[in-house]
């Protein structure tokens, strides 16, 4: 459905903007290790202890006496010390992610080399019940030593893999957090701007601005990232409240929210810019002013979104391309790549003296953590 909405008082923008950071914000510790829990690392781990087992019975007898049942054997042993010991690490991840670097590495070998020692002790017994033989002690401390070789060479390239992803994490946090900051500027010397305009003229609608105008400076300046589509959509109203005191009735707006967005996040400050575009660069440059459309829906998972507003007709000084408005339209372009990779589209166009940006990008938190997963 779509509604209009006619320029109105500051003093009525009261929705809350949701705590985004700030200086009370929870920081996460980087992890120690990868998420043993997920079915992919699992996925991996069982692979690579295939591999080993593969190693292992072609170090014992070569090729030429490859033996399938001796491949099977092994690997059983190789998957009960893999499995259960990924259990046992994936419930301490949050312990191991607190811990100094030394002793999370020996707490996750010592683990492991329970493990180890359990299961082949287990199997030894066995061998020893079954062919009715004395408990080998020195086959299974040969057995222990070179599990407890392989198993710190694991955790050791485990270890190395969340390493660089903990930095490439922070990297990409750092460098959403700059693009993001390099619209804050723009959008407080408009907004003071605005606010300018009306202490000459109506002091107490001024003093109304200044507080909203303190909740939308609060999400600004909350640390980037993603956050719920209604709290970027409600952002996005406060702004268009505020440049309505300024152009009146030439600012009209049209609001078409299709879908339940409930579960769904985009990243924060991304509507806003689009919008200061196109009261900058389209209705404030206009006499009789015009109407800004936006359009959000949903497309399953991702979020389909349309910014439309009117420009000046040729002849008239205007951005010569698209790109030209302004430092937002590039920015947002920089970060969705840095939030979602290759998978999203951008475009704007201009079509009959109408200026138009379309974004589709992944709007639920699994496709996004899948994509972060893959860029790093």
């Amino acid at each position: 459905m779509t509604y209009p909405e006619p320029a109105r008082s500051a003093g009525i923008i009261k929705q809350r903007v949701g705590d985004g950071g700030g200086p009370g914000k929870k920081t996460v510790p980087a992890q120690f290790l990868p998420d043993l829990c997920s079915v992919s690392a699992l996925a991996v781990l069982v692979l690579t202890g295939e591999l080993l087992a593969l190693v292992l019975v072609l170090a014992m007898g070569g090729l030429r006496d490859f033996s399938w049942q001796r491949l099977g054997a092994v690997s059983l042993t190789v998957q009960w010390v893999v499995l259960p010991g990924a259990a046992l690490l994936c419930q301490l991840r949050p312990l191991l992610a607190r811990l100094p670097h030394k002793a999370a590495g020996g707490l996750s070998f010592a683990v492991t080399l329970l493990v180890l020692v359990t299961v082949l002790s287990a199997q030894e017994w066995w061998r020893a019940s079954i062919s009715r033989q004395p408990f080998d002690n020195w086959s299974l401390a040969a057995n222990v030593l070179l599990g407890a070789i392989c198993a710190g060479v694991v955790l050791r390239y485990a270890y190395l893999q969340q390493l660089l992803h903990n930095q490439q994490r922070a990297e990409l946090e750092a460098r959403i957090n700059a693009l993001q900051s390099r619209i804050r500027p723009h959008f407080l010397f408009n907004s003071m701007n605005s606010l300018a305009s009306l202490i000459a003229v109506d002091p107490q609608r001024a003093e109304r601005l200044v507080e909203d105008l303190s909740s939308l400076f609060r999400a600004s300046l909350a640390d980037a990232g993603l956050v719920p589509v209604q709290q970027e959509v409600a952002l996005a109203r406060r702004y268009l409240q505020i440049e309505s005191l300024r152009l009146g009735a030439r600012l009209r707006q049209s609001w078409r929210l299709d879908g339940d967005f409930d579960g769904l996040r985009m990243p924060s400050m991304m509507l806003q810019p689009l919008l200061e575009n196109a009261v900058l660069h389209g209705v404030a440059r206009l006499h009789e002013g015009g109407e800004i459309s936006v359009t959000i829906s949903r497309d399953g998972g991702r979020l389909r979104l349309r910014v439309e507003n009117p420009i000046p007709p040729a002849g008239v000084a205007r951005p010569q391309r698209p790109e030209a408005n302004g430092i937002a339209t590039e920015n947002i372009r920089h970060r969705l790549a840095a939030h979602y990779g290759n998978r999203f589209r951008f475009s704007a166009l201009v079509d009959d003296n109408r200026y138009r940006v379309e974004l589709l990008f992944p709007g639920d938190m699994g496709a996004v953590e899948k994509t972060a997963e893959a860029e790093l």
